[in-house]
């Protein structure tokens, strides 16, 4: 095994996997950078990335900038002389000075196959478009968002009942294989670079509470995907009337159902007394398994239908 000065940059979960597999290979590991602690729960305790736990437990040196263009922090990054800097679910964007640093190069693990949604979404986004496919991107880091000529990619197929939660941690666990054969073609100076087709490029937004929304006007396919692809993050819901006339949030959860005939309006509940079916688009419908009423815990469909009758 060949070996270089390594400097991570990552936050997320999905960075962990990677993250312990450069911490048992030959690299020198000579810091790692986070996002800075983070109030967490009800009670708002302060509670540092698990990255950054893991990377204390190991010696290893951590920075958490407000901000990765300030200068103080870049000088003690040029002083660290990384061969490579590895970027991954950081949450920050780089300054060209930053990515003049390393001797080697500067490479971004992206969970998606580039061109094709680039952005933060980049999980969430093909599952609920209905593509087969995803997969773990190792490319160069250039300016321009998610652009860099790609060094390797490594595919795997999205089942019908994958979610985004599950194609995270499948990602999360493929990615370090893949990282480690990056490395290895960059520092023996073997690494291809293969320019990213503009014309084929998509964006995938960052997605917020309020995008699990559900739009009924939309065909129950379309529907049932967006369910599963924002299962965890950021959930999906819809609304009801309880008994009492008050309008409350339902979240809803996978699995679910799709009928691909409906006599249902668009938006209308009705129920078998098993599952919740609501009418969708294309004269289809939609039957819920389980679900969330605001201020209660999650329930099946039968359960939350026993006192919320439709």
């Amino acid at each position: 095994m060949v070996s270089a000065r390594l400097l991570f940059m990552g936050t997320g979960d999905i960075t962990l996997p990677a993250f312990l597999s450069l911490l048992e290979s030959d690299y020198e590991i000579v810091g790692l950078v986070t996002q800075p602690d983070k109030p967490v729960g009800r009670k708002q305790v302060l509670t540092p990335p698990r990255i950054k736990e893991i990377a204390l437990e190991s010696e290893i040196p951590v920075w958490q900038p407000e901000k990765a263009r300030d200068k103080g922090f870049l000088a003690e990054m040029e002083a660290l002389e990384p061969d490579v800097i590895i970027v991954m679910a950081y949450g920050q964007i780089l300054t060209q000075r930053l990515i003049d640093i390393p001797k080697i190069a500067i490479i971004n693990v992206h969970a998606s196959l580039l061109p094709l949604y680039r952005g933060a979404s980049c999980i969430q986004g093909p599952i609920a478009d209905g593509h087969e496919a995803t997969g773990v991107t190792i490319m160069h880091v250039v300016r321009e968002l998610d652009a860099g000529d790609i060094i390797l990619q490594q595919e795997t197929p999205i089942s019908v009942d994958d979610t985004g939660g599950s194609v995270h941690d499948r990602l999360a666990e493929m990615t370090p294989a893949t990282l480690l054969d990056a490395l290895e073609l960059l520092v023996t100076e073997k690494a291809t670079r293969t320019p990213q087709v503009e014309e084929k490029s998509t964006y995938a937004p960052k997605l917020l509470r309020d995008h699990g929304k559900l739009d009924f006007t939309r065909s129950a396919v379309e529907i049932e995907r967006l369910i599963r692809a924002y299962h965890p993050w950021p959930s999906t819901y819809t609304t009801f009337v309880d008994k009492k006339d008050k309008t409350r949030r339902l979240k809803v959860f996978p699995p679910t159902l799709v009928l691909a005939q409906s006599d249902l309006e668009e938006g209308a509940l009705s129920s078998d007394g098993e599952f919740l079916q609501i009418g969708c688009g294309e004269s289809s419908a939609i039957s819920l398994t389980v679900v969330q009423p605001e201020g209660s815990k999650m329930m099946s469909a039968a359960d939350f239908l026993k006192g919320n009758p439709f």
